[in-house]
């Protein structure tokens, strides 16, 4: 059974010849700027569809937002048909990462470990970008924490088995440790 990536949704049109704006759920550019296959869908549990990515190029000034120009979609009706999809990838065209580095899919659901006690403290559900990544992680309370992903504080994360180990700095998790 085929897995598939979510990397954008399309937000809106732009101009008359039936490019689409999308917003980006990538770290990697070259999904909205190389042309190539990918897949459409009206939700993520809607059986995708194949369609072509023509060209792409970023917005000057906006984080995370592309102009792509999708095949058969040559005007502004058919581009705003569109607005709301997701645009995905194969689970298998995941781009290749160095050492120490991950795709924010695999974090999400992994146990967090108070390394020091081994006590269980909650989930991660989800990953904010920055100048470092956060873990926003919620325990079996529905508390939520912001954890700084590095490794001084997260020295052990195995994907395989879903949980990462941490080392918080005093008083960061101390509350649920009592």
């Amino acid at each position: 059974m085929t897995e598939w990536i979510v990397i954008g949704k399309i937000v809106s049109t732009q101009g008359l010849k039936g490019e689409v704006r999308v917003l980006s759920y990538s770290d990697f550019p070259e999904r909205f700027e190389k042309a190539g296959k990918r897949w459409i869908s009206k939700s993520e549990t809607a059986t995708p569809e194949p369609i072509e990515l023509i060209h792409g190029r970023d917005v000057p000034g906006k984080i995370s937002l592309y102009v792509v120009k999708l095949g058969g979609i040559d005007t502004c009706d058919a581009a705003e048909a569109l607005r709301g999809n997701l645009l995905m990838v194969q689970d298998s065209d995941r781009p290749k990462l160095a050492k120490n580095e991950y795709h924010v899919t695999d974090l999400i659901g992994c146990k967090v470990i108070h390394q020091p006690t081994g006590k269980y403290l909650g989930i991660v559900i989800d990953v904010l970008p920055g100048g470092n990544d956060l873990l926003e992680v919620q325990n079996d309370n529905q508390e939520k924490v912001l954890i700084p992903f590095v490794e001084a504080i997260a020295p052990v994360v195995n994907i395989r088995e879903k949980y990462i180990e941490i080392t918080p700095p005093n008083g960061l998790v101390d509350h649920w440790l009592i």
